[in-house]
């Protein structure tokens, strides 16, 4: 692979791994053309839309090279965006040569950042604080943990099957509602149901993908901003036709007779 190649797919590489990981689309924009701006004599260009990459390496005495990345996976790994950050800081100050930069872009791309456990720690304990901070007791607070570990299981099984995130964001706010509403009906514990459902949706809002359409929207990226914007409103409805789901099988069950 050529120098100027190997500069593009590096380039690519970085700016594919932080718009899948949420950053928003003036920061991938501007990584991108820092590492292109190091082919010297050469001027690099790039678009990035909320779904594709589109670059290129302009060589006045040679053929041109043009890349696109197709980019239909999203989710929120600020972790992820930082350590890119990183190895692009390290490759414009001359701290690492384009294949070393490439090779940890990979690593990065590949590394399984959160283990499973952990992310099913991180349920667990959004549910739980959450609880504290929307005024619960330690029942509540025990109630909302338990019903984070059913999240975190039913969407660990979900998405082994591959659905899309509406299909997902929906099944699990489902089984958080039912879950709630079945410890208080049927096992009879005495907490604040609204605190607990409440509380069990906190890990499903859209609070980071919203804040980013702002942003978006603020630097100018409108079509970028419409779209996340869209994708925060559709993930909202999701969690709410879940959670309405369960509510309204269980006064199902109880004859029509008013939850609350």
């Amino acid at each position: 692979m050529g120098k100027d190649k190997l500069l593009v797919e590096t380039a690519a590489l970085a700016g594919e791994i932080m718009l899948v990981s949420g950053a928003e689309i003036n920061r991938v924009e501007t990584t991108i053309q820092h590492i292109l701006d190091l082919a010297q004599g050469k001027e690099g260009a790039n678009i990035v839309l909320s779904t594709g990459i589109y670059l290129s390496l302009d060589d006045p005495e040679g053929e041109a090279i043009a890349m696109v990345r197709r980019v239909s996976d999203r989710s929120t790994n600020l972790n992820r965006i930082t350590m890119v950050n990183q190895v692009s800081r390290e490759l414009c100050a001359g701290k690492l040569t384009v294949s070393e930069a490439y090779g940890h872009l990979l690593e990065i791309r590949d590394a399984k950042i959160y283990p499973s456990i952990a992310a099913s720690l991180g349920y667990v304990g959004t549910c739980g604080f959450f609880s504290v901070l929307f005024g619960g007791d330690g029942l509540d607070c025990l109630a909302a943990m338990v019903v984070g570990i059913c999240l975190a299981g039913v969407i660990a099984l979900v998405k082994r099957v591959q659905l899309n995130d509406f299909c997902v964001e929906t099944i699990a706010a489902f089984f958080v509602g039912a879950v709630s509403l079945w410890l208080n009906n049927y096992a009879h514990w005495e907490f604040n149901r609204d605190t607990v459902i409440v509380s069990g949706i906190m890990p499903l809002v859209p609070g980071v993908v919203f804040t980013t359409a702002i942003r978006d929207t603020l630097n100018g990226d409108y079509s970028a901003g419409v779209a996340r914007m869209l994708e925060a409103v559709v993930t909202a409805l999701a969690v709410a036709a879940g959670v309405g789901a369960s509510m309204g099988l269980f006064r199902f069950l109880m004859g029509g007779e008013y939850l609350w």
